[in-house]
């Protein structure tokens, strides 16, 4: 049955300011909620209406359609967004930023979290990416989330997620509102000076200050790629400072792709799709995408069917 649509809930939101890379149309419908209430009236909502929802996290690695996308798309804040320490543990909203949270943990002598620093995302997306960076690892501190959907909410552990590299079982529509984590006791300089030295090596090694999204493709487990990164392969395969329009892998770490101007979603896909097939052509490798996708992003026919 229809309802009223909620206040929060609003037409035509253009979707490229809220990603990093910024390319793609709006939104057919789009709501802040600042609350589990707020997001379960914008959910019952979409339920009556029959429409598709998806969340925005940090849009670090996120491509929306040029033409832009149907639906309801829900962004965390306020209370969804806080960060609270109650002893070896933190509480998350699933909009609060790992950045924040790495700082939080540091400064109140936490350690666990120290990775996050590196990770331009939200806490929902880390659990639904089971983010991971420099030997971190979210689910290794992971107590609980609370994941909201059309039915209500639930709270899973670790388990029930399925976790495995850079994935977990959070299906379309699956939203997770809250995060608590497990950390250890440690001395808040020595943190601080952990995430000192990651920034500084993300600011050495990766694209800075530029409009892109996180590392573009998955380090491949296959053998053909002798151990070697995603990155080293796009670099070997003469991908760095590849462009197509304003869009383009960076030259400073060839598995980031950077708008240099005005670049559209559908040049950032040509030049995915161009890395792509250099490296399967140069040494046999089928890289496979882990940006997020909103809307009919159209990708190339060759792509084998395994989505973005």
């Amino acid at each position: 049955m229809s309802v009223e649509r909620p206040n929060q809930v609003r037409e035509d939101e253009p979707l490229s300011r809220y990603t990093t890379v910024g390319t793609g149309g709006p939104a057919g419908f789009f709501a802040r909620c600042g609350s589990q209430g707020a997001l379960q009236e914008a959910l019952a909502w979409a339920a009556g209406e029959g429409i598709e929802v998806r969340v925005l996290g940090s849009g670090s690695n996120l491509l929306v359609a040029d033409s832009g996308v149907d639906g309801l798309v829900v962004k965390l804040d306020r209370d969804l967004a806080k960060i609270e320490v109650d002893g070896l543990e933190m509480l998350c909203g699933g909009g609060a930023r790992l950045p924040s949270v790495a700082a939080a943990a540091a400064k109140a002598g936490l350690s666990g979290l120290e990775f996050g620093v590196s990770i331009p995302g939200s806490v929902g997306g880390a659990v639904r990416m089971n983010a991971n960076a420099y030997g971190g690892e979210l689910a290794r501190t992971l107590l609980w989330a609370e994941v909201v959907d059309r039915s209500g909410v639930n709270r899973r552990s670790p388990e029930e997620f399925d976790f495995t590299y850079r994935h977990s079982n959070l299906g379309p529509g699956e939203i997770v509102a809250s995060a608590r984590f497990r950390l250890e006791a440690a001395d808040p300089e020595q943190v601080r000076l952990a995430l000192a030295d990651l920034r500084a090596r993300r600011k050495e090694a990766q694209p800075w200050g530029v409009r892109t999204f996180g590392s573009t493709f998955k380090n491949p487990s296959d053998e053909r790629a002798g151990g070697r990164s995603a990155g080293q392969l796009l670099d070997a395969a003469g991908c760095r400072d590849l462009r197509v329009g304003s869009a383009g892998f960076s030259e400073k770490h060839a598995n980031f792709i950077v708008n240099h101007g005005d670049a559209t979603t559908a040049e950032v896909v040509e030049v995915m799709a161009e890395g792509k097939r250099r490296v399967r052509a140069e040494f046999g490798v089928e890289l496979e995408a882990e940006v997020q996708v909103f809307g009919p992003v159209e990708f190339p026919d060759d792509w084998k069917g395994e989505g973005p």
